[in-house]
């Protein structure tokens, strides 16, 4: 069962990423494979660098993230450029790790970018996180210390909730407590399994 997991920044993805780990699934985390393939000594980074300049590394020699997310998230071109380098790498890595998980296994790829990239038909299901904006806006500058104009931003930047929904196969709505989204994600992992 190959599953798709989206929601927009700050919507709880990763939390219920995790939570699916935790139930059993095997979760592909495309945000940290996006890391790998531009770490250091990496040919993704090469490339960033031959695309952006010396700019976007730090004194260590790494990614500086920030820096490459100020210049990316203000600039759609420069965006696409960054994703032509960054996400073939990324799907090829997911690719290998899907292919070692066990045989009936529920194969979780959390992607941020889903519906941006138009991956949502190459799943068997599509897990949406969703929440209002002005919650994500709320989260970004209360837990993450974003101004409110860098939260709407990124927003910006990424698919509609409407986009985001019209793919899902299951929805599920993070506006309450932990609890309250484990037994959702428990509930969608259960109907998952079945379907296996």
């Amino acid at each position: 069962m190959r599953v798709g997991l989206t929601g927009g920044v700050a919507s709880g993805k990763s939390t219920v990423s995790a939570i699916l780990a935790e139930l059993g699934a095997v979760v592909i985390d495309a945000d940290q494979l996006a890391r790998e393939v531009v770490a250091p000594g990496t040919e993704g980074l090469a490339e960033v660098v031959a695309a952006f300049g010396e700019g976007v590394l730090t004194a260590e020699g790494e990614l500086d993230r920030p820096a490459m997310g100020a210049i990316v998230f203000a600039d759609p071109e420069k965006r696409r450029v960054l994703e032509s380098i960054v996400h073939p790498r990324v799907r090829d890595r997911a690719a290998e790790i899907e292919a070692a998980a066990p045989p009936g296994a529920v194969v979780v790829h959390d992607i941020p970018l889903l519906a941006e990239t138009g991956q949502g038909n190459g799943f068997d299901a599509v897990v949406v996180v969703d929440v209002p904006a002005g919650v994500q806006v709320e989260r970004m500058t209360g837990i993450r210390g974003m101004t409110r104009e860098d939260a709407q931003a990124r927003i910006g930047a990424q698919a509609t909730r409407e986009q985001r929904r019209a793919i899902a196969t299951y929805v599920i709505e993070n506006t309450g407590s932990l609890e309250d989204l484990r037994t959702e994600v428990e509930r969608v992992l259960d109907e998952l399994a079945a379907r296996a």
